[in-house]
């Protein structure tokens, strides 16, 4: 079955070019010209990843992840036609998983939605379960517990935490990480981890502004605490 993508841009010619193009690469896709249309459209088809324009009518995209994020942990890439760092970056802290700056080429596109997507579901040889500090991570279901408390992560945040209990102790730099993540550089940017560390422990931290989980080595970048 093909994978389901929302398209949300109020720009009529970005929606049929993505549209057509992602078509032919054999997804599925809806769309959606507002802010508010894109909530109506995602909560009834419930797609597997939303391309969402930041800069729409009615209810703009940061609003939309802040209202979508209540109901589903859906991967969103944004397109942004803003080259300021801390917009992207406020758009990654209200849960986006990834972004791409207008205009943008169809393959970029592609493989940004091909990274993300498997980020989501990919199956691996790697070890299905982890159990680290109270922390229970289960690949296969895709769920998070501490203590016995479930944890809502997005791709992104969930992905991290499993790279980072997979070997706790080593030091992963901001760019490892990023290359693990994304499965390549692309337009990423370093802080984009900060923005996700952060995320993750404000989820998973009894304090987050003192870890004990997720530490940072300054001027390294970050590593799972070992028992």
């Amino acid at each position: 079955m093909p994978k389901t993508i929302l398209i949300a841009d109020d720009k009529t010619n970005v929606r049929t070019l993505v549209r057509e193009y992602l078509t032919g690469e054999g997804f599925r896709i809806v769309v959606a010209a507002n802010g508010r249309e894109a909530l109506y459209v995602a909560r009834q088809e419930k797609p597997d990843l939303i391309l969402l324009d930041i800069m729409m009518p009615e209810i703009g995209g940061y609003d939309f992840i802040r209202a979508y994020r209540k109901d589903r942990e859906t991967p969103i890439i944004l397109l942004t036609a803003k080259l300021d760092e801390t917009d992207k970056v406020l758009g990654l802290e209200l849960g986006a998983d990834d972004y791409i700056t207008k205009p943008f080429g169809m393959k970029e596109l592609v493989a940004r939605i091909n990274a993300v997507l498997r980020r989501s579901e990919r199956p691996s040889l790697d070890p299905e379960v982890l159990a680290a500090g109270g922390i229970h991570l289960d690949r296969s279901s895709r769920v998070v517990r501490v203590g016995e408390q479930p944890v809502n992560l997005t791709p992104s945040e969930f992905d991290l935490l499993y790279i980072l209990m997979s070997t706790p102790g080593r030091v992963f730099s901001r760019s490892d990480l990023l290359l693990k993540l994304q499965g390549s550089t692309l337009e990423g940017i370093e802080r984009t981890i900060d923005v996700h560390v952060s995320n993750l422990r404000t989820k998973i931290e009894p304090h987050p502004s003192k870890p004990i989980y997720i530490e940072t080595v300054f001027g390294v970048g970050y590593r799972f605490r070992p028992e």
